[in-house]
């Protein structure tokens, strides 16, 4: 007696081959990412990086919010010029509050008054180098004396200083008696003599001992003595 077996119908063949078949490529993009590694110098570089970058926008904040306008010389002004808008300009700087300075609005008034000092290009202006007298005063004159160097303090005279021109002895060593021991003056002005080497300075003095003052520095037979500003 023999046994006929029924023919697998289609379904019953399906079912064994449910499971999908993945391409070998498709394995290769399913597997997991690689873990990334934490590097520890890169790491510190950006948080120094990051502290950087504050510090600096700490330090950019201070420094804008203590500057100040004030004004500056643009041009070099002569003592006893009138101060033009051209010579002027605007910066904004940090000031040291021991600086008197004067605020860039004040311009205006600042124009059209006289220097009572030089004051060189660059640099800022103060409440001292201004005036509105008619420079040299009233009554006063100013007179050129050159002189070499053992005729004056060596890196001691400056604008403004108070100093006595002293007469020096002659060929003869001799000093008239009509002439005075020495004149008062306050000095105005620093040069130096290209040819001579010689120190330039102009002193104020009274109308009065202009005329001999110069008579004396044309001889060259003078000397400047500085004394102490608490006579």
């Amino acid at each position: 007696m023999s046994t006929t077996t029924a023919p697998q119908t289609g379904r019953t063949a399906r079912r064994k081959d449910t499971a999908p078949q993945v391409p070998p490529q498709q394995l290769e993009t399913l597997a997991p990412p690689p873990k990334l590694r934490r590097r520890p110098i890169l790491i510190a570089a950006s948080v120094a990086a990051i502290c950087l970058g504050a510090l600096v926008s700490v330090w950019a904040y201070t420094s804008t919010s203590n500057t100040q306008e004030v004004l500056a010389v643009r041009e070099t002004v002569q003592r006893g010029d009138t101060i033009t808008r051209e010579d002027l300009m605007t910066v904004q700087i940090g000031v040291d509050p021991a600086l008197q300075t004067l605020a860039g609005s004040e311009i205006d008034a600042v124009v059209g008054q006289r220097a009572a000092l030089d004051m060189p290009a660059g640099g800022v202006v103060t409440p001292e180098q201004i005036t509105s007298a008619a420079l040299p005063a009233d009554g006063e004159s100013v007179v050129g004396v050159s002189l070499s160097a053992g005729m004056l303090p060596a890196d001691q005279i400056r604008v403004g200083d108070a100093v006595r021109v002293v007469t020096t002895p002659g060929q003869q060593g001799e000093i008239t008696a009509e002439q005075p021991d020495a004149i008062d003056a306050v000095v105005v002005g620093l040069g130096q003599d290209a040819t001579t080497g010689n120190t330039i300075i102009n002193v104020q003095v009274p109308y009065a001992d202009a005329p001999d003052l110069a008579a004396r520095a044309a001889t060259g037979k003078v000397a400047v003595v500085l004394d102490s500003g608490e006579r």
